[in-house]
């Protein structure tokens, strides 16, 4: 076999290759600085490679990033910060100018605590209405093809677009002692509902359900119907499957509507006014107890505002997985 030492007989030189490369030199000793130079002098993949020399990697590499990392230009940055003081500052001011030291007293009056007990009963009960008739409602739009389905789930959603006065207007026009359904029940069962406790739950059930009937609807339309195709081939009826198998999946959806609906109802006042009036005791709820307080009594109306804040804060809270999370 031929000697690989040139001819002065140094041992440890190389003689080049086929390729143009020096051959590796005899010896595990000096083969590894010889291997880092002909990777230097051959090109190695590591340094001229395609993986280094193709642009589409070069777009690849830059766009890994950190969004955090990435300047923000001062034209976008200034309106941000302008609109996150527009939307705070109004909240930071109630803190600073809450009557911290008298707030359990205001809360504990009479007047405070009727109108936030009303509140609570009447903003209850109408997320009771609207689960009641706004799940099926929701079901319809998302599982059947009904015919004008667009249309209908466009008259649903019209309360959350609709001014709560206007809406009130109509409650007053159809379901009012001389409306076209109210005459009927006065004449006919003695029922009464504008200006009434029952008359707060018909409005704020009126301008809260399209809250809920929206969150359902996405999540049957998020379900796999194939869970309630499979039930029926078990001789499930429809009523069954939705009960055993649909409401199950749905859950986190009828909840996150309940709550939309539910604070939606406490904080009604322009359906709630125009529809049931502004009677202590019967028909004034927060809303309408902080607008009346704003003239007589200013530190009871911050104390239930104060109270509204909270309830909006747990909310957000409440459904922070479900509105908050980023991707």
């Amino acid at each position: 076999m031929k000697d690989r030492t040139t001819g002065d007989g140094q041992d440890g030189a190389a003689e080049p290759g086929r390729d143009g490369i020096a051959e590796a030199p005899a010896g595990p000793a000096k083969a590894l600085p010889w291997l880092r130079s002909t990777r230097r002098r051959s090109g190695h993949p590591r340094n001229t490679g395609p993986w280094n020399t193709d642009p589409r990697n070069a777009y690849r590499r830059s766009t890994r990033r950190r969004p955090g990392s990435q300047r923000v230009p001062v034209t976008l940055l200034l309106p941000a910060l302008l609109g996150l003081a527009f939307l705070i500052l109004p909240l930071v001011g109630l803190l600073i100018r809450a009557p911290w030291s008298g707030l359990s007293e205001q809360l504990t009056s009479t007047a405070v605590w009727d109108a936030l007990q009303l509140s609570l009963i009447c903003a209850t009960a109408a997320t009771a209405v609207s689960l009641v008739l706004g799940v099926p409602l929701a079901w319809l739009l998302a599982r059947t093809e009904l015919p004008g389905r667009r249309l209908i789930r466009a008259l649903v959603t019209l309360p959350l677009v609709l001014p709560p006065v206007v809406g009130g207007v109509a409650l007053l026009l159809v379901l009012g002692r001389r409306g076209i359904v109210g005459s009927w029940l006065d004449s006919a069962f003695g029922i009464t509902l504008p200006f009434t406790t029952t008359g707060v739950v018909i409005a704020e059930a009126f301008v809260a359900m399209p809250f809920l009937v929206i969150s359902v609807e996405g999540a049957l339309r998020a379900a796999d119907p194939r869970y309630e195709e499979a039930a029926a081939t078990l001789g499930a009826s429809r009523l069954t499957a939705f009960r055993r198998v649909t409401l199950p999946m749905i859950a986190p959806g009828i909840a996150a509507g309940a709550v939309l609906a539910w604070a939606r109802a406490l904080g009604e006042f322009g359906a709630t006014i125009t529809f049931a009036g502004n009677f202590p005791g019967r028909t004034q709820t927060m809303p309408l107890a902080v607008y009346l307080a704003m003239e007589s009594d200013p530190e009871a109306a911050i104390a239930l505002s104060l109270v509204l804040l909270v309830v909006s804060v747990a909310v957000l809270v409440g459904l922070r997985d479900r509105w908050m999370s980023t991707p």
